[in-house]
């Protein structure tokens, strides 16, 4: 090939010179006068100041009507034959650029030059190709990369491969670009030219993920790699804004609309909403809020159109119930009388399911009791009282299980929730949670109405749809702590709706707007106390009390339950850790002292969280060497792991016990009486009564933080003693007062701690017995409790809150109870059996009795025989 020395004129990006195209470009008037000498050896120009870098490609060009160009050479490798094959799709690419040019031309002079070079390709020859393809790929408005791709390749062919290929690239363009314009402009309204850019973006969009789909491997233009995991081969994204996800999405709204019952509230509101929906454009606001409100409802259980899973026909209520017994007693250890309870509340459900499934099989066999008459199509209906002759054929009347709105009240830690989730497992229903403590808005159970922005269901349907059934077991947990009234409303007489089952078959939410059947849903409440409940919402309740578990109950518990659970919880299993049986009795009344065992599962805790350190120490050999003698030497050795925790382990382990100080602090005492207590969480326990006689003028001083109840019954207390004081030879006369003769001097009771509210009817015989201890110096013992209040006739009245009582003054190791006589019948049926064998109860009608009771019988000297008279007009 023969070389020449050409003068270098250097172009400013992105301008390429291709060759057989011309090219127009100002120059300064010296670049000028340089290119017409055509100096030889001239140096590198640029037509502006900066010089840019020079690319080992160029194109000889020639000025025209200045120089006359040089001879070809035919030898060079741009003018070689391409191959047929390739011609043809340069042709196809080509006359496709120039199809969708011409279409997209608003002028109609370009499309006639368009039209023309159509012509020519037509008649073009396989030798002309290749400079055609300069032509084509100089005029249209390219990339530069392309360009330059095109200037870089010398081949004759792999040019025109590479112009095909641009051809194509340049026509999806357009035919995308023209695409997303008709789209956009179909879409838009006078509404909605505000959101112009937002549909222009989701149109593009959607065309890159069809074109990600329907590429081919050998394609040509490559798409962008997406941002997501890296991995290109899985395909588009479910997340991906997909035109076909949205009429999915749409299409399933509209199945479930047609799914419900014909003619039903539901049904109405759902058509009249989907009308609106499809009437308002896509983009709009309201649009979005129809479409939530749609989702909403139907996603609803609705009892029409969802019907609740049938109860098995080989199930008979015997093996219905055996297996409820069995959940119940693998859920939870003791509380026979509540799983009594609830044994009652299940045979109910079930007989009623039962029945409602035999009613519903008649009725299909018979058709309303009736037969039909061949000759003239009238219907012959057996008369029945009630019947109106407007019931349909086929449709079985579903009657929900009314039963009583279950309340477990009992202190924390006592079971209440799990025995809502074992109602739940037993019926194989789902079971859901709401939890009511600190709810102040009544919006929060009957929802927001649909004008406030962002409003949405309550609570009670966000329950209806997790569960997908409308015969769930819906647990409203704290019920006691919902909020007062206030400018939000009353969440407690909202609830007043939904727990009476003569009104929950037409609950209102006000988001929904639509009747909703809560009939077949059970309600189980629980509450720590019945003081904050009002009494219209504890009418709708059945109230079950859950007092708490004696220390036989948590020995069973901790080793059934909260051992295994803490192993499981810590990486170990039953033969890396074993409590002893003193050890964890040690726990259970040296470390906890309340009525659930919330407390005794964390100490459970921190003795396996120890052992589980030494474990670990041992299986990874970082425990520390012991030296041992051996033949006079001291030899390192490693400790070995000890699984078993024994009672003298505790306090290295959990510390100091909790409870230890008070029992030792506890001894007989002149003016010292122990009495029975329900404490603020509903756990029962003692409290002492302390008094003492100090210089004064006759006058009582209660303190302790005190209520003005209990302070009556200090001063009931004493008004008792005053007149009986000559009766236990306190006084040598009737006239005396015990607090003047022989001294003056003031009687101080108090009641510890000071910082916790006291108040009740429940402590005038604890009261009075301090008075006749601290006046007579007689001591009452310190393992014996007492609880009951006084008249002035020296009667004792019955009180309240056995069971909890009983219960504390038995974690207390309280072996003797007085109780009043009218409070026996709450012993027997509350308290369990081996409580009643390990302590010793004494009832009393009278003041005097309680008094033997408490010192033993010929303690007290009594001057002569207390009568007690009546006056019955």
């Amino acid at each position: 090939m023969a070389s020449s020395k050409l003068p270098i004129l250097a172009l400013a990006h992105p301008l390429i010179l291709l060759p057989a195209s011309r090219f127009t470009m100002p120059v300064s008037q010296e670049l000028g006068e340089a290119i017409l000498s055509l100096i030889e050896d001239y140096p590198i120009t640029s037509p502006s100041s900066d010089p840019p870098a020079i690319s080992e490609w160029g194109t000889a060009a020639r000025v025209l009507r200045l120089v006359k160009p040089p001879a070809r050479n035919p030898r060079q490798p741009y003018l070689r034959t391409p191959s047929k094959e390739c011609v043809d799709k340069f042709k196809q690419a080509a006359l496709r650029l120039l199809d969708r040019l011409s279409r997209d031309s608003v002028q109609q002079s370009r499309k006639d030059g368009y039209q023309k070079i159509a012509g020519m390709i037509e008649d073009l020859t396989d030798e002309r190709a290749s400079w055609m393809a300069d032509v084509l790929v100089g005029s249209i408005n390219g990339e530069y990369n392309d360009k330059f791709a095109i200037l870089s390749t010398p081949d004759a062919e792999a040019r025109l491969t590479l112009s095909t290929s641009i051809f194509i690239k340049q026509a999806s363009i357009s035919e995308v670009t023209k695409k997303i314009a008709t789209a956009v402009d179909e879409s838009l309204s006078k509404q909605q030219k505000e959101f112009f850019l937002r549909q222009q973006l989701a149109a593009i969009q959607r065309e890159l993920h069809s074109l990600q789909r329907t590429s081919s491997p050998g394609g040509t233009a490559a798409l962008p790699p997406s941002s997501g995991d890296g991995n290109s081969s899985t395909g588009p994204s479910e997340l991906d804004d997909d035109e076909q996800h949205e009429a999915d999405d749409l299409a399933d709204l509209k199945r479930k609309i047609e799914a419900m019952e014909v003619g039903s509230e539901e049904r109405k509101m759902g058509v009249r909403e989907w009308r609106r929906l499809k009437r308002i454009p896509q983009g709009s606001v309201e649009n979005g809020v129809i479409r939530s409100y749609l989702e909403w409802l139907t996603s609803i259980p609705w009892p029409n159109s969802t019907p609740s899973t049938p109860p098995s026909n080989s199930a008979t209520p015997k093996s219905f119930l055996a297996t409820a017994r069995a959940q119940l007693d693998a859920d939870h250890f003791g509380l026979e009388k509540i799983k009594k309870r609830l044994i009652e509340y299940l045979a109910v459900v079930r007989l009623k399911e039962i029945n409602a499934l035999r009613e519903a099989s008649a009725t299909s066999s018979e058709p309303e009791g009736g037969k039909q008459d061949p000759q003239d199509g009238k219907e012959l209906v057996l008369y029945k009282p009630g019947f109106t002759g407007k019931q349909k054929q086929g449709k079985s009347s579903r009657k929900g299980v009314k039963g009583p709105i279950l309340l477990f009240v009992g202190p924390p830690g006592t079971g209440k929730t799990s025995l809502g989730q074992s109602i739940a497992k037993a019926l194989n229903r789902p079971f859901q949670r709401i939890s009511l403590g600190g709810v102040r808005d009544e919006a929060e159970i009957r929802g927001h109405r649909r004008t406030y922005v962002a409003s949405g269901p309550g609570l009670i349907v966000q329950a209806l749809r997790k569960a997908g059934r409308s015969d769930v077991v819906l647990l409203l947990d704290e019920i006691d702590k919902i909020g007062q009234s206030n400018f939000h409303g009353d969440p407690a007489a909202a609830l007043l709706e939904v727990l009476d089952p003569e009104q929950n078959h037409t609950f209102n939410d006000h988001y929904i707007n639509v009747p909703i059947d809560l009939s077949q849903v059970l309600f189980i409440c629980t509450s720590n106390t019945l003081e904050t409940i009002s009494a219209p919402l504890l009418d709708r309740c059945e109230v079950i009390h859950l007092s708490g578990y004696t220390y036989d109950e948590k020995m069973h518990i901790a080793r059934r339950f909260l051992l295994p659970k803490q192993l499981q919880a810590n990486g170990l299993n039953e033969s890396h850790v074993a409590i002893t049986e003193p050890a964890l009795l040690h726990i259970a009344t040296r470390y906890t002292r309340e009525a659930g065992v919330r407390s005794l599962e964390r100490a459970i805790g921190g003795v396996v969280r120890y052992k589980a350190v030494e474990w670990a120490e041992y299986v990874d050999g970082d425990n520390v060497p012991v030296e041992e003698a051996k033949d006079g030497i001291m030899v390192p050795t490693k400790k070995d792991y000890r699984n078993i925790v024994e009672e003298h382990e505790l306090e290295t382990i959990l510390g100091v016990a909790r409870w230890d100080g008070e029992e030792r602090e506890r001894e007989e005492r002149r003016g010292i009486v122990y009495g029975l207590v329900v404490m603020g969480q509903g756990e029962g326990g003692i409290l002492p009564v302390e008094t003492i006689a100090v210089p004064g003028t006759g006058q009582i001083k209660l303190t302790g933080s005190l209520g003005d109840v209990i302070k009556e019954s200090g001063e009931l207390a004493l008004t008792w003693v005053k007149t009986h004081a000559y009766d236990l030879c306190i006084t040598n006369t009737r006239a005396q007062d015990p607090l003047k003769v022989p001294d003056l001097i003031d009687i101080h009771l108090h009641l510890p701690a000071g910082a916790q509210k006291k108040d009740g009817p429940s402590a005038g015989v604890a009261m009075t017995c301090a008075f006749v201890s601290l006046l007579t110096g007689a001591c009452v013992p310190t393992h014996i409790a007492m609880t009951g209040e006084i008249t002035l006739r020296g009667r004792v009245t019955p009180v309240g809150g056995i069971k909890e009582k009983v219960l504390g003054a038995h974690r207390a190791q309280i072996t003797k109870v007085i109780l009043p006589w009218a409070n026996r019948k709450d012993v027997e049926h509350d308290v369990a059996l081996e409580i009643r064998n390990e302590m010793e109860f004494v009832f009393v009608k009278t003041v005097r009795e309680a008094l033997e009771a408490a010192f033993g019988k010929g303690s007290l000297a009594w001057r002569r025989e207390a009568l007690i008279m009546e006056s019955r007009l």
